[in-house]
């Protein structure tokens, strides 16, 4: 006997964590980047960009360096995110988002009070973003192995659920 099935329902397919890592870099970009276009909306933001300075730092070439290597660390963990072997993946996004975590609050540096709400609740998306990703490195799905499995290889070892780990 067949039981009914519903029209609506939707497959729902088991993400791997090196793309659910890729996809919250690929956000953390997306707001820095958004909130530094948005910046040049606040009054003087551009006089003051035409007269050399960024918030309280003088604009030279040791800045826009910092600021490349700012965006540029998580445009290459997106790359990484998904090309890394496992256990390098897990490790190198544990040790990037855990420093990514005080660079991303200091953003706030030289702003004032008036814009507290707008830094506050960009730097706070950031961090969840961020926490997203050590937790999902963090909570990696590990694979039991066997000496059998491992001469077989890795690829063909069963998965353990949460409970097995």
């Amino acid at each position: 006997m067949r039981t009914p099935q519903s029209h609506t329902a939707l497959e729902d397919l088991r993400m791997p964590v090196q793309a659910k890592m890729a996809a919250a870099w690929t956000s953390l970009m997306f707001l820095v980047i958004y909130v530094d276009y948005y910046h040049l909306y606040q009054p003087g933001a551009i006089d003051q960009i035409r007269g050399g300075r960024i918030f309280e730092f003088d604009i030279t070439p040791t800045l826009m360096t910092i600021f490349l290597v700012v965006i540029g660390i998580p445009a290459l963990m997106v790359m990484l995110s998904i090309t890394l072997p496992a256990r390098v993946n897990r490790a190198t996004n544990l040790v990037v988002a855990s420093i990514y975590i005080p660079v991303m609050v200091f953003n706030a540096a030289g702003t004032s009070w008036d814009w507290a709400f707008y830094y506050g609740l960009h730097i706070g998306l950031e961090v969840l973003l961020l926490a997203f990703i050590l937790r999902s490195a963090w909570a990696w799905p590990r694979r039991t192995a066997s000496p059998a499995t491992l001469a077989a290889g890795l690829d063909n070892e069963p998965r353990r659920t949460r409970q097995q780990a």
